[in-house]
């Protein structure tokens, strides 16, 4: 089964202090107002905050389904899902990687289940 609009709407809202709002005309999810997705107009795409790296790991897995965003915002790791290709077990885990990233570390780590990934813990040494 894919994903339809309907429940990639419902799944990103459904997380943690998850709100709909719209950015350019387009819904999108926020937590704490810093976007996470988001979705086309007409609901047959996805937008989903990514790390570079894996970012990567979904283009190289499954071309057909996500392509990055293009320029800057897709080297920033924003990456486009045909939803109608998205295999519905997939969505919840997507979705809460995305949200991940933007939400408050106090946020993700009081959310009983909900770890920090790796990747965001790390601190940039300043020179």
């Amino acid at each position: 089964m894919t994903v339809t609009a309907a429940q990639w709407r419902k799944l990103a809202c459904a997380l943690p202090e998850a709100e709909e709002k719209s950015h350019f005309e387009q819904p999108d999810f926020r937590v704490r107002n810093k976007i996470f997705a988001g979705m086309s107009p007409d609901g047959k795409q996805g937008t989903l905050k990514c790390s570079p790296e894996f970012q990567a790991m979904l283009l190289g897995a499954k071309p057909e389904v996500f392509t990055p965003a293009a320029g800057a915002w897709g080297r920033l790791g924003w990456t486009h899902v045909v939803l109608a290709k998205l295999e519905l077990a997939r969505a919840p885990e997507l979705l809460l990687e995305a949200w991940r990233l933007v939400a408050p570390k106090k946020l993700v780590a009081a959310q009983s289940g909900v770890q920090q990934p790796p990747a965001a813990k790390k601190k940039l040494k300043r020179k």
